[in-house]
């Protein structure tokens, strides 16, 4: 005898378990191993929101930008510094992307002029070698973390948002992985070290970046 079908879950259940999902996602990549889950989670929910056609039109404008590649946006992070995965910087991306579909659930909104003082400082503070440390003591806890909160000396990439969402986040990329047969470990450094300043949602990606010195140093020979 044929079993019934199950009860289907309604479309804003749906919606709600896909968002968290994502939120969590977004955070913990590692976990889901690797940008494809995320698209999943945004076809999912563009979906059950009825406008498939967004993911194409966003893919088509990360192509303009110079941040799209046969790895998809993972492919361009290869470019900037040594490394195996790059799931918190490609994360960092996607946030953005969730940012301005109303799906990003952020740890903290920085107010109006708190957000404009720390886009006025951030290039500033990225002229010179930062940690990981340093720049949560200047800046305090970020918006979104992408990365492993549990261990200090893993890589990482962090986020501050304010209350407007047409305004672009401010991200610090931290490394402290090593290249690919690297005989000196995993973890170079005891925390990692700012690579690079990123902010800006319109013009091309390398324009949006400001590297640290350690970051320069890091960059690989194309």
């Amino acid at each position: 005898m044929t079993p019934p079908p199950p009860e289907l879950a309604a479309s804003d259940e749906i919606h709600a378990h896909a968002l968290d999902r994502l939120n969590l996602a977004l955070r913990h990549l590692g976990m889901f191993a690797g940008e494809n889950p995320l698209r999943v989670l945004l076809d999912t929910l563009l979906f059950v929101e009825r406008r498939p056609e967004t993911w194409e039109q966003q893919v088509s404008v990360w192509q303009e930008r110079g941040m799209w590649t046969e790895y998809g946006i993972s492919g361009v992070f290869r470019t900037l510094w040594p490394g195996t995965r790059y799931d918190d910087d490609t994360a960092s991306v996607y946030a953005e992307f969730a940012r301005r579909c109303g799906w990003l659930a952020p740890d903290r909104v920085l107010d109006g002029p708190a957000f404009a003082a720390l886009r006025e400082e951030a290039r500033h503070w990225a002229a010179e070698d930062r940690t990981w440390t340093r720049t949560l003591e200047r800046f305090g806890e970020p918006s979104l973390l992408c990365g492993s909160p549990a261990n200090p000396r893993f890589p990482k990439a962090v986020g501050y948002t304010g209350p407007d969402p047409e305004e672009p986040m401010v991200w610090f990329h931290f490394w402290n992985g090593t290249a690919p047969g690297d005989r000196l470990g995993p973890c170079r450094y005891e925390e990692p070290m700012l690579m690079a300043l990123r902010c800006g949602e319109q013009e091309p990606f390398r324009r949006t970046l400001t590297f640290t010195p350690e970051g320069n140093r890091r960059r690989p020979v194309a």
